[in-house]
């Protein structure tokens, strides 16, 4: 198995995440806004050169300027030394030293397994991890090369140096620490029990931090290699380690757990969320850093290692020189690398899958969306000789600076706004500051397929009414907007943008219909004239229309029976979340022609009385509108019968069609008939307190007439009472005479 981090990068695919931005829906007969405006909106676009601060303004950002393009894919170290920087990565494994001012040189080319970390020691010397294969190299300015430790297991992934000028490898499969000292003589100092030691730092009393993956702890080792356990996340694993000058640490966690974390005892594991949130905590301090040990991304196969998660995100730790620890940043969707600490004491975090940077600052915290680097993910930090933060980056392995002044020019790209249907676009209006010559102009373009393409229509040209110009793309399922940022010396913010369109007009449907059995009715929950819901429902045609979502069905209270009245429930849906309307028709089943019942009802559920309806077989249709959000010929309507059902309110019939006496009891025949309905039951009592259950000669009732013979004591003929009851509760009473 390779580790989350290098899977994230290397993979062919990456999960997308749906997401809803702020949209005000009023009903296809009006325009829908589809509004972007906060900062978790804009998050979901691209943005290049563009910062996105706390308060949901888009600004023209840092410069992220390239300073050395490697050739490679992937770079997965950074480190500083004597005036120079060095970059290493893969495939092949290389080592670049890159001073602030002049030429690239090749340190180490060609190697057989990826550069995965780099570390400073004593004299300037540069070491550099090879995996797979686990072997470190000690390096020169000239290129000259020393084997000092191959390890047993196939992938270094972390190095570090200490004071005393031993070195420290953290490989994996499995997670094992060994100690080098510069003597050469290499010993195992600790094995973790993890897959992975993913990232080492050595703190100012010369202790060991460790972070690992599978699971992704922090541990703390003395000189003897005697463990305690830090911090133990619900994340796959460590990707880095940084240290503060205040003794704290940074732990930045990927994968795993990406709800919301709150400070104590870790969490348990949750789903990730449906959309993007990026929070930081509120009791975070930390001051300017020293520098830090590099950590490196994990690649390559690890025979036994456990199943990385394959969620996006993750968070970053402090944990403060108590123990105490608290979360400073985390992300369901955007996964940290690195970080660094800034002259302001703010963190600085690199992330992946979009190069994104972000900076969190300030009490209570506040994240900024600081810049995106052009490249997948921004691997490492370092702060170089001039003063100045670099980072190293993969897809591409490129060295970048992040300039402190603002760049000139920026774009953003929003995310895809589905309109469901396709739709009519109206006019597009965004708001924003533009001092001196600076300027926001806004272009948008439209297409069929979720992800815009070829297929698409060309951006627009620039729109440069703020107050509102007609959208100029073609009629479409989807829209998106770019926005085009210049500003030579001054600052342009973008601080809303808003869409208005008219989706096609789509047919309600109704989608199921339940008929109650008869006499089964509800009670209002709140006490009303008349008490059954549904026996007088809502229907004022001149009533305005529900809002969209809006409860549809009164709220019910306990079930009763009464005799005559028949109870139907609907489910109805509208694509456009129009708010619907309904008509209640019937017909008896052997007639074509459909009677209205009930019109303009909002709520759905109705009640009938069918005591003033004669007795037969009938259907009844409900009817679904979206007239009252639609302009006239433009309202569609759903239809959906139920099945046959009887109306039934006339009792049974029973004839006595004979009394024969034999010996001392007196032989009943009784004809009983129901014109509507089959016969539930027949009783017959001699007796006040006692019904006695009869059966048809045939031995089952199953038809409209059934025929049935009693044989009671002649005595107790002129006491004999009949009663007969339908399926529809339809009950006869009569004497034997």
């Amino acid at each position: 198995m390779t580790s989350f981090a290098r899977r994230r990068i290397t993979g062919v695919a990456a999960a997308a995440v749906a997401a809803v931005v702020a949209i005000v829906v009023v009903s296809a007969a009006s325009p829908v806004f589809w509004r972007v405006s906060t900062q978790a909106e804009f998050l979901r676009g691209r943005a290049d050169n563009v910062s996105i601060d706390a308060g949901g303004r888009l600004l023209l950002g840092p410069n992220a300027e390239r300073v050395h393009a490697t050739g490679l894919p992937f770079l997965w170290s950074l480190v500083q030394t004597e005036g120079a920087l060095w970059v290493g990565g893969g495939a092949p494994g290389a080592v670049y030293r890159v001073p602030p001012a002049g030429e690239a040189s090749t340190v180490l080319d060609g190697a057989s397994g990826d550069v995965q970390a780099l570390a400073v020691g004593a004299g300037g010397t540069v070491y550099a991890a090879l995996s797979p294969g686990g072997l470190i190299v000690a390096l020169d300015a000239r290129g000259t090369r020393r084997d000092v430790f191959d390890a047993e297991e196939p992938y270094v992934w972390a190095l570090a140096t200490g004071s005393d000028g031993s070195l420290y490898a953290g490989t994996g499969n499995p997670g094992r620490i060994y100690r080098i000292p510069p003597d050469g003589s290499a010993a195992l100092l600790y094995d973790t029990g993890a897959a992975h030691v993913r990232s080492l730092a050595v703190d100012a009393q010369g202790r060991l931090i460790a972070g690992t993956g599978s699971p992704g702890r922090v541990l703390r080792l003395d000189a003897a290699g005697r463990a305690f356990v830090l911090l133990d996340t619900q994340h796959d694993e460590i990707t880095s380690i940084r240290l503060a000058r205040d003794g704290a640490v940074l732990a930045l966690a990927a994968g795993g757990a990406a709800a919301p974390i709150s400070a104590g005892p870790p969490p348990a594991a949750a789903a990730a969320s449906a959309t993007p949130v990026v929070t930081t905590s509120v009791s975070v301090t930390v001051t300017a850093s020293a520098p830090a040990t590099p950590a490196a991304a994990p690649s390559g196969p690890s025979t036994g290692a456990a199943a990385p998660s394959t969620a996006l995100g993750g968070a970053v730790y402090r944990i403060a020189p108590d123990g105490i620890w608290d979360v400073v940043w985390q992300s369901t969707a955007d996964t940290p690398y690195d970080a660094v600490i800034d002259a302001d004491g703010a963190v600085v975090v690199g992330t992946g899958p979009d190069g994104k940077i972000f900076r969190v600052q300030g009490r209570p915290r506040t994240t900024v969306l600081l810049t995106r680097a052009a490249a997948g993910q921004v691997t490492r930090f370092v702060d170089g000789p001039d003063g100045q933060t670099y980072f190293t980056t993969a897809n591409p392995g490129n060295l970048h600076r992040l300039a402190s002044s603002r760049a000139g020019s920026g774009t953003y790209v929003s995310d895809v706004h589905d309109a469901r249907t396709v739709a009519t676009w109206g006019t597009i209006r965004w708001r924003a500051s533009t001092p001196g010559n600076s300027s926001v102009r806004l272009h948008t373009r439209a297409g069929n397929t979720a992800v815009p393409g070829e297929t698409w229509s060309p951006w627009s040209e620039a729109y440069t009414v703020p107050a509102g110009t007609a959208i100029s793309s073609p009629k479409a399922r989807y829209l998106q907007w770019k926005a085009e940022f210049e500003g030579a010396g001054v600052a342009p913010a973008l601080f809303s943008v808003t869409a208005a369109y008219l989706p096609r007009n789509l047919a309600p449907e109704v989608t199921q219909v339940t008929v109650h059995p008869p006499g089964r009715v509800n009670l209002r929950a709140f006490p009303t004239d008349p008490p059954i819901a549904g026996l007088d429902a809502e229907r004022d045609p001149a009533a305005p229309p529900p809002a969209p979502g809006a409860a549809q069905t009164p709220t019910l209270g306990r079930q009763v029976y009464r005799k005559g009245l028949q109870s139907f429930a609907w489910e109805a849906r509208d694509p456009n979340d129009d708010p619907l309307r309904f008509e209640i028709r019937y017909r008896e089943e052997t007639a074509a022609e459909w009677r209205v019942l009930q019109r303009d009802l909002t709520t759905r559920l109705f009640t009938w009385d069918t005591t003033s309806t004669p007795d037969g077989t009938y259907v009844v249709r409900i009817v679904a509108t979206d007239a009252g959000a639609n302009a006239p010929g433009q309202a569609l309507t759903a239809l959906r019968d139920t099945a046959p059902f009887d109306v039934d309110n006339t009792p049974p019939r029973i004839v006595v069609e004979s009394l024969t006496p034999s010996g001392n009891q007196v032989r009943v025949r009784l004809l009983v008939s129901d014109a509507q309905s089959t016969l539930d039951r027949v009783e017959y009592r001699v007796d006040p307190d006692h019904w006695q259950a009869a059966y048809p000669a045939d031995g089952i009732a199953d038809e409209r007439e059934e025929r049935f013979e009693l044989a009671v004591a002649a005595a107790d003929v002129d006491r004999l009472v009949l009663r007969v009851t339908d399926a529809m509760r339809n009950t006869a009473t009569a004497s034997a005479r």
